[in-house]
């Protein structure tokens, strides 16, 4: 039995409005056992005694923060692709041509590297949209699975949890077209195929997962579409699916079915309370209304929708359709869920001219608790007894955070400002520093290694 009790400074507790002062939270075999607000407090929890063996945590404690959506291999193009104009289309000619030079073992080095750097951020828990299944001329490995086994390695190395996104990629066009060049490697075939090969794949490991994601309409014929859904939802597992990223997508497919990507996934049984929608920047008013009747969530990206000209998503709209919201990172443009979450409300106000539309409370959550919810570990993103032990601490005297009060965090704070991390009642980061995994250096060694000359 592991027992350990830590004395925050701040904790920010559920269905608060604001962050409490002074709390012990007492930890057992990675679990919260016990919450305690102290201030005010004339019991014995308050006594000196009581609180000699607990470990201080100077600044603001929050849940951990769960990235919802990843593509870890994307983090070897930050900084590389704005030597030109161009738009999302152009962009994945160059993550393209990296996908191409991963194998097991380099992809191994650089998911490390990037799951370390989340650790770094308070990431405790991530969804890595995976579809790089197969060789670059499309061949299997000799283990069908060893690209995402190598991911659930990288993620044991970084001390995170792992929501495995399996993903089917069948056709690179909404109208059908094969895959070729470097997409060959995502497919399998079939939806059948993907789900025998996703079948095939049961880790052990207690910090990983598996769940189902469909990449797109374009990816995945309409015929196609409840093979996935129905194989998620045989194994109680997360589904998820890039929707309405680009107008280019919902014109073609209103072109090939007569209907938007919403209507169609709805149509074949995608949407659900289980399932997230990635990003949906462009959704009609009609498809807000289908992803509320069907309690579907969605996962906003804000770095990677700017960085790729996506556009801004209708947030407040969502929220108000009864969409849960979580944050992802996505291309990893910027490891920063701080960043996401405050670009939620500042992207809005860039929409809409207007200050004030999501709460400093509503935006924790969305970094939190619902995100958790949405890759599968529904135990985890709050400071309560029973709920997983993942704490992140962020200073509140550094120069960002000096003179804010705890309750402004998330519109002040940056990864930078990350002090100490535990997953699942274990110190990974300590100081700011990773205690396993040099991110820099690691960082910069398994990118140089998958970039093109």
């Amino acid at each position: 039995m592991t027992t350990s009790r830590w004395l925050a400074e701040y904790a920010w507790l559920p269905e608060d409005s604001e962050p409490t002062p002074e709390v012990l939270i007492e930890v057992e075999d990675g679990r919260i056992t016990a919450v305690t607000p102290l201030q005010g407090s004339t019991g014995p929890e308050a006594g000196v005694e009581v609180l000699r063996d607990a470990t201080r945590l100077p600044g603001l404690t929050v849940p951990g923060l769960s990235n919802v959506h990843s593509h870890a291999f994307h983090r070897a193009l930050r900084g590389r692709t704005h030597g030109s104009r161009g738009d999302f289309w152009s962009w994945r000619d160059r993550m393209y041509a990296v996908a191409d030079r991963l194998d097991p073992d380099t992809y191994l080095a650089l998911a490390r590297a990037v799951y370390a750097e989340m650790a770094l951020a308070g990431v405790t828990c991530v969804g890595e949209f995976h579809y790089l299944h197969h060789r670059p001329d499309g061949g299997a490995y000799d283990d069908p699975n060893e690209m995402g086994a190598a991911l659930v390695e990288a993620a044991a190395h970084a001390g995170i949890r792992l929501t495995l996104l399996d993903t089917c990629y069948l056709t690179s066009t909404v109208s059908g077209q094969p895959l070729a060049g470097p997409q060959r490697r995502f497919g399998d075939g079939d939806a059948v195929r993907w789900a025998e090969r996703a079948s095939a794949f049961q880790p052990t490991d207690s910090h990983a997962r598996v769940g189902a994601a469909v990449h797109s309409v374009r990816a995945v014929p309409a015929d196609q579409l409840r093979t996935v859904a129905d194989w998620a939802r045989s194994r109680h597992a997360p589904l998820h699916v890039h929707l309405s990223e680009q107008y280019a997508e919902n014109d073609e497919c209103r072109v090939v079915h007569g209907r938007t990507p919403t209507a169609l996934l709805a149509e074949h049984g995608v949407l659900g309370p289980d399932t997230t929608a990635v990003h949906v920047t462009h959704p009609t008013g009609a498809d807000l209304t289908l992803l509320g009747d069907n309690r579907t969530g969605v996962c906003l990206c804000p770095t990677t929708e700017r960085d790729l000209a996506d556009g801004i998503g209708p947030a407040r709209q969502m929220a108000d359709a009864g969409l849960r919201l979580s944050l992802g990172s996505d291309s990893h443009a910027v490891v920063d869920l701080f960043e996401e979450a405050r670009a939620v409300e500042l992207d809005e106000r860039l929409r809409t001219r207007r200050r004030g539309h999501f709460t400093s409370a509503e935006l924790l959550a969305a970094a939190t608790a619902t995100g958790h919810a949405a890759l599968g570990w529904a135990d985890a993103g709050r400071i309560a007894v029973g709920a997983r032990a993942d704490l992140v601490t962020v200073r509140l005297d550094s120069a960002r955070t000096a003179g804010v009060p705890p309750v402004g965090v998330f519109f002040a704070a940056s990864a930078a400002d990350v002090d100490q991390v535990l997953v699942d009642g274990r110190v990974v980061v300590a100081e700011g520093r990773h205690l396993t995994v040099d991110v820099p250096a690691e960082l910069s060694a398994s990118i140089e290694a998958v970039t093109p000359a």
